[in-house]
């Protein structure tokens, strides 16, 4: 327990926060205050402070369970490459290519594995599956959908094998022309560095010529067979347009990290958009959509250091593009443990988390002596926005390094204006991965750092 070394002001602060929050108690109407907030909102983003905490995981997955049960959400779009979750997709829809939740997770084989094979997601997968084998037959069922823009070879592999399928003809163009990323060896940033560089030749113009050819003929391919053709086409249509972003998000790499940043979010914004499109499109009425990733990409981007600096988030394009009809949840967390790897590409390890730092919203909110609590900054922005604008607040990604936590792992930002809910949660655990490493030591085996 950390002893209090705030001042008066601060105490008063505390006092406010613990009046106007909800005590979450582990029972089924926990979320019903955020239910009543988020209300007909079409797009509710539901983010987590690191991307190896059993808790966040767990919470989202209880409020999106409930979004889909009571508000007829038909969609979760989550931080994750589009091949690999669409392989899930067709899993919980009733697809019979894998046998269980875990085969249909086997997808996601790249860096870092644990952030969707773990536990967490396997459970919730499970319940997908058996919630859409409820549904009455010509009901629309839920999918789960990726949006990030990693997977340039298996998206190109993705579009190949589509082609092959229903034109073989094009297939053979789309093979020539990705045939450009040959040389490196199905390495994006080796072939990020070449073109960033100029040490040869880019692959822009074809990959902007494969998607053009397959939109022209969105029409022929897509009406095929009905749905399942239509879906297929959309499929390969958004790995194509994957494969254009993703080209140039390497290409930009080398250059400056606000210009990838910005392709990144600015992708995973456009494929909800064209997600949401679709879904209306061939299911004929408005989907709703539940977004899942860091809350570094879903608070809005202007509310932080990171606006400062020029880049744009998911958060903030969402609310540009969709305005009261975004609904936008973080999460934090005190001390416990996380899921993390110490350098990129490196093994996951069961880390300690240190104590938050005095100053931060973590901290503050450690302060209102509850285990686990919760924030609807619409309800109250009269008496909360004021009094605890602008703080430092963590954020833990795949990577976690304690001993320079503060300068790793904290940005100004003002929480009340990111997000419209807030969950704090004082003590978190490691998720569980799928795969465990021998450097993922038991959690009885550590001790808790000495340092601040």
């Amino acid at each position: 327990m950390v002893a209090s070394d705030y001042d008066d002001h601060d105490r008063a602060v505390v006092k406010i926060i613990e009046d106007a929050c909800y005590v979450l108690h582990g029972t089924g109407d926990d979320f019903d205050p955020l239910m009543r907030a988020i209300g007909d909102a079409r797009v509710v983003l539901l983010g987590e402070a690191s991307h190896g905490t059993h808790e966040f995981y767990s919470r989202r997955a209880e409020i999106t369970q409930q979004l889909i049960e009571e508000q007829g959400f038909g969609a979760v779009v989550a931080e994750a490459d589009w091949p690999d979750a669409y392989r899930v997709n067709r899993y919980v829809r009733g697809a019979l290519d894998d046998s269980d939740a875990e085969a249909a997770l086997s997808g996601f084989k790249r860096f870092p594995q644990w952030m969707w094979r773990n536990q967490d997601v396997l459970q919730f997968i499970e319940w997908l599956k058996l919630r859409n084998a409820a549904v009455p037959r010509g009901q629309p069922k839920c999918g789960f959908y990726g949006m990030d823009l990693y997977s340039l070879y298996t998206s190109m592999a993705a579009v190949l094998d589509y082609l092959n399928r229903v034109d073989p003809d094009a297939a053979r163009r789309a093979r020539f022309r990705y045939g450009c990323f040959e040389q490196f060896e199905e390495d994006p940033q080796a072939y990020g560095y070449a073109a960033g560089f100029d040490l040869g030749r880019t692959c822009e113009g074809e990959v902007i010529a494969q998607l053009v050819d397959l939109q022209r003929r969105a029409g022929e391919l897509a009406k095929r067979d009905g749905q399942v053709a239509e879906d297929e086409y959309f499929f390969a249509e958004q790995n194509a347009r994957l494969v254009k972003n993703a080209e140039e998000y390497y290409r930009q790499m080398f250059v400056g990290r606000k210009d990838t940043w910005n392709l990144r979010d600015t992708h995973m914004v456009e494929t909800i958009d064209a997600l949401v499109r679709h879904l209306d499109r061939t299911r004929g009425g408005t989907t709703k959509v539940v977004v899942w990733a860091h809350n570094s990409h879903l608070g809005d981007a202007r509310a932080t250091a990171m606006g400062e600096r020029g880049e744009v988030n998911v958060g903030q394009l969402c609310r540009e593009r969709w305005g009261g009809q975004v609904f936008n949840v973080g999460f934090t967390t005190h001390t416990g443990t996380v899921a993390a790897a110490t350098d990129w590409g490196g093994e996951v390890e069961r880390k300690r988390v240190n104590y938050s730092i005095r100053g931060s919203y973590e901290r503050l909110f450690h302060e209102v002596g509850l285990a686990e609590f919760m924030l609807v900054f619409r309800d109250t922005p009269r008496v909360i926005q004021p009094t605890i604008d602008q703080r430092l607040e963590r954020a833990i990604g795949v990577i976690y390094r304690p001993r320079t936590e503060r300068l790793s792992h904290y940005f100004e930002a003002s929480v009340p204006r990111q997000f419209d809910a807030v969950i704090h949660i004082d003590t978190t655990s490691a998720l569980m991965p799928l795969e465990r490493t021998a450097a993922f030591e038991p959690e009885e085996a550590e001790t808790f750092p000495s340092g601040l």
